[in-house]
């Protein structure tokens, strides 16, 4: 597995995260435990370096899950996990529903430690930016917390460029975290050039769209009303339909150079930046080590030009997130 840094921060990981929230949150059927604790531990030994958790996944169970999947191999990996919302000690959610109040921070950090079964959280991320406090207070407190070693990088996720910067001028931003993939590139216009700017690392979320850009899903497929896609416009049968045509082209270059349409959506990913990681969840072996194998093929120019060209003229139907979900993100 080949290894890249987070912007400047000289933080090294695995070319290719793990996203762990859908082995227990937003994705049901959840695999048994110790499947997923056997599925934790395949990673590691196939190279994987960067586990990504958050409180809010369960919430809670997901960071056990990690913890205690880790725990026995935690010299040889980085965990992130996030903070931000306000939930209450028994596990249902707070009346605020965002919550980044430094003492309120702290009190998240140590719950997380508990549960990761660990002393220091590598990185360590607000999970979505909250309007009613200063993100100078945020970054202050994640400073402290880092001072104390409590934690070793402060990142950031769904924000927006100008909160970035202010966040960074209190306390280096290691990474941000939002979604990125062929069929969601927002984060190219602005988001980009300011972690290039900045020295800050991507790590973008949902890189093969929720499972879409995987060729597994198509108009015809159902969602259970538990499973997060059944709420979001860009799933529905019409969206599905209309979108195809881009699946259609991964499917194109893979055949070219026999790999998955997945590959070559992570594939394109990477040959983004060389400080972008993205982090592709899945419950099943055989599709993490699809994953891993994105990481090995070569796309060159001509073949990023001729995927730009096409995707150029694929007009992406709906949109990422329901309009509440939706109105967390960029701030």
């Amino acid at each position: 597995m080949q290894k890249r840094k987070l912007g400047k921060s000289n933080l090294e990981v695995s070319a290719l995260g793990l996203g762990c929230m859908g082995m227990s949150f937003s994705y049901k059927p959840f695999p048994e435990k110790k499947d997923v604790i056997a599925l934790l531990r395949a990673a590691v030994e196939r190279g994987v370096t960067f586990f990504d958790t958050a409180e809010v996944y369960g919430p809670f169970t997901n960071e056990d899950l990690v913890g205690e999947a880790l725990s026995p191999v935690r010299d040889r990996v980085v965990i992130a996990t996030k903070f931000g919302f306000d939930i209450n000690p028994d596990g249902s959610q707070g009346g605020k529903g965002l919550n980044s109040r430094p003492e309120h921070i702290k009190q998240a950090c140590e719950g997380s430690l508990k549960r990761l079964k660990t002393d220091v959280i590598d990185l360590y991320y607000q999970h979505r930016v909250d309007p009613d406090v200063p993100i100078e207070d945020v970054a202050g407190a994640v400073k402290e917390l880092i001072q104390e070693g409590k934690v070793k990088h402060f990142g950031m996720s769904e924000a927006a460029p100008q909160t970035i910067r202010r966040a960074h001028a209190v306390q280096p931003v290691t990474a941000l975290q939002s979604e990125y993939s062929l069929w969601y590139r927002t984060p190219e216009a602005e988001v980009i050039p300011t972690l290039e700017e900045l020295g800050i690392g991507f790590v973008p979320y949902s890189p093969l769209g929720k499972g879409f850009l995987t060729g597994k899903i198509d108009a015809s497929t159902t969602f259970d009303k538990t499973d997060i896609r059944s709420i979001i416009p860009r799933f529905t049968p019409e969206a599905r339909k209309a979108n195809q045509a881009l699946v259609d082209l991964l499917g194109s270059i893979a055949k070219q150079k026999k790999a998955t349409p997945a590959q070559i959506a992570l594939a394109w990913l990477l040959a983004q930046k060389p400080w972008i990681v993205p982090i592709p969840g899945t419950t099943k072996l055989h599709r993490l080590e699809e994953n891993i194998g994105s990481v090995a093929i070569e796309l060159s120019v001509d073949d990023l030009q001729q995927i730009e060209s096409a995707a150029a003229k694929i007009p992406v139907e709906g949109a990422r997130y329901p309009e509440q979900l939706e109105k967390m993100t960029g701030r």
